[in-house]
């Protein structure tokens, strides 16, 4: 099986993929896509590969032994997984959301020169749609603050609609920087440094309250956080 989980960036979505390596039983990769599109390549298993229509390939070939769970931002766009109605139709899709303005100021925090589309979330609606018109599952929406919320239960059951086994221990694990995330772990370093889903009180200078930009990169990407929003797991 392969499960994909599309994040809009700075939605904890190396939270959870850290759940999932703590899970076990499942080849975990981190952001294969992106590191493709950022660094040239990626590795998944022994192997690496250097387009995403290769890494496609090397995640059906992987899946047909062992369950392949892998994790990416849409704040790039992929359009090789976005014309590829197979893989769009035999993965099992899932999404974790977060609010456009909380986005923005964690992004603009660690990378000033932010565009629009680096929000993420207009990407992953576009991602939604793309999994529903190749003829995939209803996708599984999260929310970030309602994973924090209630990880035990929100965990329960996305592992419930993906098919994969629960498992309580799965919610906390040692702190610690990873080799999944090396490339990148600036953007990595609150997982790092956690044991768990932590909701964060962290103060940012500039937010949509004080920053135009910020302000209508937030309110561009704000439908799409409500379309997806409006399918969510909840409580």
């Amino acid at each position: 099986m392969i499960i994909a989980l599309w994040a809009a960036p700075r939605s904890r979505s190396t939270a959870l993929f850290r759940s999932m390596v703590e899970h076990g039983g499942l080849l975990a990769l981190h952001e294969p896509f992106c590191n493709i599109s950022d660094y040239g390549s990626t590795t998944v298993g022994s192997r690496e590969v250097h387009t995403h229509a290769e890494l496609i390939a090397a995640i059906r070939e992987l899946s047909a032994t062992r369950t392949v769970y892998f994790k990416d931002t849409t704040d790039l766009r992929y359009d090789a997984v976005l014309a590829d109605r197979e893989f769009l139709a035999e993965a099992r899709h899932t999404f974790l959301i977060r609010r456009p303005d909380e986005i923005a100021a964690s992004f603009y925090a660690l990378k000033p020169d932010m565009v629009c589309s680096d929000i993420g979330l207009e990407g992953l609606y576009e991602m939604y749609q793309a999994v529903l018109a190749a003829g995939g599952q209803t996708p599984v929406v999260l929310d970030a603050a309602d994973v924090v919320d209630a990880p035990a239960e929100m965990l329960r059951e996305y592992c419930d609609r993906v098919g994969i086994a629960y498992r309580a221990s799965a919610t906390t694990w040692s702190s610690g920087e990873r080799v999944e995330w090396a490339q990148s772990a600036r953007w990595h370093k609150g997982v790092s440094e956690s044991t768990g889903f932590t909701a964060t009180s962290t103060t940012y200078a500039d937010t949509v309250d004080n920053n135009e930009k910020l302000a209508a990169f937030s309110k561009h990407h704000e439908p799409f956080y409500e379309l997806l929003a409006a399918n969510r797991l909840v409580r």
